[in-house]
């Protein structure tokens, strides 16, 4: 009997992502470069299962009904094109690829156009959730070819996605590559939400002397509230874990410098081409950069000193103003991300649903979050809501934290503990409302050392002024 999908990369996303699949009660095939990989699938989780394995690529393809579907998931960048230079050639018109890796979508608008003149058809799709979502459930994000996807794909994925409430965590994207686009962004957000968790640890441990204990009580308590994610939830696990070998918490002995796979890179990148501003995520970005400085960052310390004070104790009042800020912060990292989609959607022509795409990100994916269905609601009320920002709810919200939001900033600036994504959300937030910025001066300036020209205020035209002499 023909395999009804074909699976090629068995790495811990593919290897799960095909048992999710066989066990939805699809009929599998799978294959890795490495044959003793597959062997090892096949005798290990996959035993018992109705999953088979070919040990080349053209067996591969012999086992797959027609037209064929085959889900790509191998590392970004060159072996994708690798791996499509060695698999076209065995396929018929028709056929369809699925690349669920993390590729730039750039790459994925290369892939598709180049694939589509050899008749075959290419969904770029984001999948999130970590190995744990690929087994029980990802939120997944597909684009491309959309009939590609309805005929062949749309049954399986809408099968092994995570499900909620209002339908499975998949939805259509948008055309080329609309679905890998939206998973970069997506990890942006995530990139974001991340690093401002952490600054209100750091604050909290830093600045107010609060044990990794504590700090998972904490955070296990605002998960019950309007933070409640997935991010929050493992926060406090993290915390609270004590490592067997000494008996002290597991998050005091891990060495403080994050590592990053590129794609909060590029969503930084693409926000600047699209003139988009993304602060808080930038600073996600920046701050895991100079977070692998260690040597740097140790020299410095011993040259320029510190100006970090003594803890002040537990405080709850303060506990209280980090949640709030920690809130305010998040709703202005999702307005930046939205407001970065929603550029891209009219200046690619992917015709991006902001209100599906919070919705698919409400189950499976790792920024799944209560806050994300007042995001649904908000862009599903307003469609053309052009900043979550002016979101009624929101701006109430914002408004009614806005005290707390200063004081956690001011409070970290002055005992010394960075917090820049804390900083960029509140001074996003302000910029944003600003009926006058200083770009004024800005406009002064380029136009003194450049005859930039600028406008007025007072009258239209465009002037340039002879500063000097």
């Amino acid at each position: 009997m023909a395999q009804q999908a074909g699976l090629i990369g068995l790495a811990v996303m593919g290897a799960n992502l095909a048992l999710n699949i066989a066990s939805r009660g699809f009929q599998v095939v799978v294959y890795n470069r490495t044959a003793e990989r597959t062997r090892q699938f096949l005798t290990g989780p996959a035993s018992g299962t109705s999953i088979i394995g070919a040990e080349t690529l053209s067996g591969f393809v012999a086992k797959l009904e027609r037209p064929r579907r085959i889900i790509l998931m191998v590392q970004a960048g060159a072996p994708v094109d690798s791996m499509l230079s060695q698999l076209t050639p065995l396929l018929e018109p028709g056929d369809a690829i699925m690349d669920g890796g993390n590729s730039f979508y750039q790459d994925t608008e290369r892939r598709s156009k180049e694939l589509a003149q050899k008749s075959l058809r290419y969904i770029g799709t984001g999948i999130s959730g970590g190995e744990e979502g690929a087994l029980h459930g990802p939120s997944i994000m597909p684009g491309g070819d959309r009939a590609a996807y309805d005929e062949l794909f749309a049954p399986i994925l809408t099968r092994i996605a995570a499900q909620v409430e209002d339908g499975p965590c998949c939805t259509y994207i948008g055309p080329g590559g609309a679905g890998h686009y939206v998973k970069m962004v997506h990890n942006g957000i995530e990139y974001g939400d991340m690093q401002l968790i952490a600054e209100a640890y750091a604050l909290l441990s830093g600045g107010f002397g609060l044990s990794a204990r504590e700090l998972s009580d904490i955070f296990a308590d605002w998960n019950t509230g309007i933070l409640e994610s997935y991010l929050i939830e493992i926060t406090a696990k993290v915390l609270g874990y004590t490592d067997p070998d000494t008996g002290l918490p597991l998050v005091d002995l891990i060495l403080d410098a994050a590592g990053q796979k590129g794609t909060g890179r590029w969503t930084s990148q693409d926000a600047l081409q699209l003139g988009v501003p993304i602060p808080t995520i930038d600073a996600a970005v920046w701050s895991r950069n100079i977070s692998a400085l260690k040597t740097e960052r140790i020299a410095a310390a011993k040259m320029l000193g510190t100006t970090r004070k003594e803890p002040l104790g537990r405080d709850e009042q303060i506990i209280g103003a980090v949640r709030d800020a920690l809130y305010a912060a998040k709703v202005a990292s999702y307005a930046q991300g939205m407001a970065l989609l929603a550029a891209a959607s009219k200046e690619y022509g992917f015709e991006l649903n902001l209100s599906d795409l919070a919705r698919i990100w409400k189950g499976g994916c790792i920024i799944r979050a209560r806050l994300l269905n007042e995001i649904q609601r908000a862009f599903r009320s307003q469609p053309g809501l052009v900043n979550l920002l002016l979101d009624e709810e929101f701006r109430n919200q914002l408004l009614e934290r806005e005290r707390a939001w200063r004081t956690t900033v001011q409070l970290a600036a002055e005992r010394g503990i960075p917090c820049p994504a804390l900083s960029a959300s509140l001074a996003y937030f302000d910029s944003y409302r600003s009926v006058r910025l200083s770009a004024n001066l800005i406009q002064g300036q380029r136009d003194f050392f450049g005859a930039h020209t600028y406008q007025r205020t007072d009258k239209p035209g465009t002037f340039h002024t002879q500063w000097e002499g």
